[in-house]
């Protein structure tokens, strides 16, 4: 007889980050859900223990030449974990997706369609068959010469380089040109050529002005230089280039980041002419399948390239790989995503978005026994959204795998077999496991700020809505799916920008600018990371580090010994450690196992050397103060208002767990926002201020949403406007005015369905946000 094996994955001693030895029992073959505050400890638990060990035990089954080209999580800090699985981790990577990624090559089902037209499309006659390579933009045997599968060439105009004609070319008539010397430079190349460089641009003859901006020639001309008094300059050998010349060479070459975007400004993108914008070769475009071409079944919108491909074969490889490109094409419509075309580019959708085309590749998968650890698979989703994901969640767990799901989404917490309640608040006060068990057990756990918000049935508070002092007209709109659509959002008001995923929400508040009337100053404040390594941090992004180095070399030690505020920077020479260069920590090179990151062995992972951690302020050094939390550091700099003002700031919003050195690589977008806003609001602000978020609730628990809505609710009440992109009802129902575009996503989108007071919306007879949003309303 085999003894049955234990049902449980079984965790001992969690240490990872804020986790204090926890313990914990979660069983297999269900939906569990890991939930608490922000910073509470959830997703150290979840991805940053039981993920990373299962991680690292597959690895070290891996042959040890074959692990060094795998990406590794380091071995995670816990006693021991049994009963766990193999694990598959869909988390909303933040990293920044290139313009050659697409809907299609993140699902696959860019390679389904290229194989379909590779081996059952119709070739002109005489024409040879192609290799699947051949009909992808991506590669050489497929990409459009002329554009390189970009499908838009960039292109300039006279207008763009001179945008103001009435100017002479000594007075910079030519905008596109750089400053400086080599702008002169090309002034006095053009002088010595026998051109007109004192006459208003106009008034020059066509041909010339033609020439001086796109010629392609280059020639070479002696410059006599004219003598300044002070110095004397020779004449020297000058190379002509055309402004267009420079501007394509600056784009296409520079490695500078800002003399590129510069260089964008004098350039207008277009459809490549050649291949009108669909990046393929004329070869690949002259095989059809059904009556079209691979772009243009690229183009549409997945649930009609699944009718378009239904009962279009004609031979029995064409119905095989159709009948496979619809079983691919299913569970993606089935999540809410059959708006999206193949070749929508991937740095245009959303991250839940994202996530949810690589949850319904894991559908499609066949996977079996397996642990998915997802990351707020909620995140970005209209409640109505909801319902299919947690449908898709289910079908995970009836084929036999085991669901472990971070998130604050209360029906997602209320649909789950498991709960796992960690906190009770964040950072310090918070990695403990309050609950591990049914859900309902949870109301019995006092401690819990869950529990509040899940078992309270109680309706929204009624909300006086405030007056309006003026009107924002935004539109004629014509992007995206948006057709030609007009709205007014109030001024001096909070308004909330509703809708299912797709419908247009996004497009509308990306056409508020500071150029239109009444806007005044414009804060878009989004979830993009504050910086992209860990030299960039809480501290440096708020500016409060730049204060906090003042105050160590006003110390009297510091004076002493000649100490200036660069000594106390662990990002330039003199004050840091060498060893490491500030980072705090160096790669070790294991050989055949994967390199690993241990503290330096000079500072212990201080980043500073040990001259400067012997100057202290008030018995810390300033290694020890970068590791204070926000709310330490708040009663250790009460009496320095430059910094405890920053500090109060991120208090306000919830982020007071943080730590002032905490690498921006390890905050969620939520985080990011969060400081963007506190940074903000530490400003003196002076007169009307328009502040527009894209989702701020996004990976926010319900006890700090309230805590966030607190802050922008103050900042209308100070005479403000505040417009959010919000699926979160509660904040929806506490908004002056909400504009509810849909009905649907995609082509099925893109109008405004209501507009008014939350409680004029509720009525709306074709709105998808409605009945959610009246559940919840008085």
């Amino acid at each position: 007889m085999h003894s049955s094996p234990d049902p449980y994955v079984r965790v001992r001693g969690a240490r990872e980050h804020n986790l204090k030895g926890v313990d914990v029992d979660i069983p297999r073959d269900g939906v569990t859900v890991f939930t608490g505050v922000s910073g509470s400890g959830k997703s150290s638990l979840a991805f940053g223990t039981i993920y990373a060990e299962a991680q690292r035990r597959y690895f070290e089954s891996v042959a040890p030449y074959a692990r060094r080209l795998i990406h590794q999580v380091g071995a995670p800090k816990v006693g021991e974990i049994t009963g766990l699985p193999p694990a598959v981790s869909l988390q909303q990577r933040r990293s920044a997706p290139t313009s050659r990624s697409s809907v299609g090559t993140v699902t696959n089902l860019s390679n389904s369609l290229r194989m379909l037209y590779s081996r059952a499309g119709d070739y002109p006659a005489g024409a040879e068959r192609l290799d699947s390579d051949a009909f992808s933009p991506n590669t050489a045997a497929g990409a459009c010469p002329e554009c390189h599968g970009l499908g838009q060439v960039h292109r300039t105009t006279e207008e763009l380089l001179v945008p103001d004609p009435g100017l002479s070319i000594r007075d910079g008539a030519v905008a596109a040109w750089p400053g400086a010397w080599q702008g002169k430079n090309l002034r006095d190349i053009l002088d010595a050529l026998g051109y007109d460089v004192d006459r208003p641009w106009r008034e020059l003859p066509a041909d010339e002005r033609e020439w001086i901006l796109f010629t392609d020639e280059q020639p070479v001309v002696t410059v006599h230089p004219v003598r300044d008094a002070d110095r004397i300059q020779r004449p020297y050998q000058g190379t002509y280039m055309s402004a267009r010349r420079y501007v394509m060479k600056t784009f296409s070459d520079s490695k500078s980041q800002t003399l590129r975007a510069k260089a964008e400004r004098f350039l207008a993108a277009a459809p490549c002419p050649v291949c009108g914008g669909s990046r393929l070769r004329p070869e690949a475009l002259a095989v059809t399948f059904a009556g079209r071409t691979i772009a243009e079944l690229a183009a549409l919108p997945l649930t009609e390239l699944a009718g378009a491909l239904g009962g279009a074969a004609a031979s029995e490889t064409a119905r095989v790989l159709t009948e496979d490109l619809g079983s691919r094409i299913a569970p993606v419509v089935e999540l809410g995503l059959g708006y999206l075309s193949l070749d929508r580019a991937t740095p245009t959708l959303s991250a839940g978005e994202l996530q949810r085309l690589r949850l319904a590749t894991q559908l499609r998968s066949g996977l079996f026994g397996v642990v998915y650890v997802l990351d707020e698979p909620s995140a970005g989703l209209h409640p109505a959204d909801t319902e299919a994901l947690l449908r898709v969640l289910a079908r995970l767990k009836a084929a036999g795998n085991t669901v472990f799901v971070v998130e604050h989404h209360l029906d997602v917490m209320r649909g789950a077999d498991w709960l796992v309640d960690v906190g009770p608040r964040a950072g310090e006060h918070g990695g403990r496991v309050l609950h591990s068990g049914p859900v309902a057990e949870l109301a019995a756990v006092e401690d819990s700020a869950t529990a509040r918000f899940l078992f309270d049935d109680s309706p929204a508070a009624v909300r006086q809505v405030r007056v309006p002092h003026g009107q924002l007209k935004v539109g004629p709109v014509t992007r995206h799916n948006l057709r030609g659509v007009t709205a007014e959002f109030p001024l001096g008001v909070f308004t909330a920008v509703t809708g299912v995923s797709g419908s247009g929400k996004s497009t509308l508040i990306g056409e508020i600018t500071e150029e239109l009337a009444g806007v005044g100053r414009l804060v878009s404040v989004d979830q993009k990371p504050i910086g992209r390594t860990p030299r960039s941090n809480l501290a440096t992004y708020t500016g409060l580090f730049d204060v906090v180095r003042k105050v160590f070399a006003a110390t009297d030690e510091a004076r002493e010994r000649g100490y200036g505020v660069g000594r106390f920077s662990f990002n330039v020479t003199g004050g840091r450690c060498e060893t490491c260069q500030g980072e705090g920590f160096v790669s070790v090179e294991l050989l055949f196992l994967p390199s690993t990151y241990a503290p330096c062995p000079d500072c212990g992972g201080a980043r500073y050397n040990p001259e400067t951690l012997q100057v202290t302020y008030r018995g810390r050094n300033i290694a020890q103060v970068l590791d204070l939390t926000v709310e330490a550091a708040a009663d250790f700099f009460a009496d320095t208002p430059a910094v405890a003002r920053s500090l109060g700031t991120l208090l306000d919003v919830g982020l007071g767990y943080l730590r002032l050195g905490q690498p921006a690589t390890e905050l969620s977008g939520g985080e990011a926002q969060r400081i963007k806003l506190a940074s903000e609001l530490q400003r003196g602000r002076r007169g009307h201020t328009l502040y527009l978020l894209d989702e701020p609730t996004t990976g926010l628990h319900p006890a700090d949403v309230e805590v966030l809505m607190r802050q922008l609710h103050g900042l209308v009440d100070a005479g403000h406007t505040v417009v959010v992109v919000e699926h979160d009802m509660s904040v929806v129902a506490g908004a002056d005015w909400v504009i509810d575009l849909g009905p649907g996503g995609g082509d099925a989108g893109g109008h405004i369905v209501a507009a008014g007071p939350p409680a004029r919306v509720t009525e709306a007879r074709d709105s998808a946000t409605a009945p959610y949003l009246s559940r919840i309303m008085p």
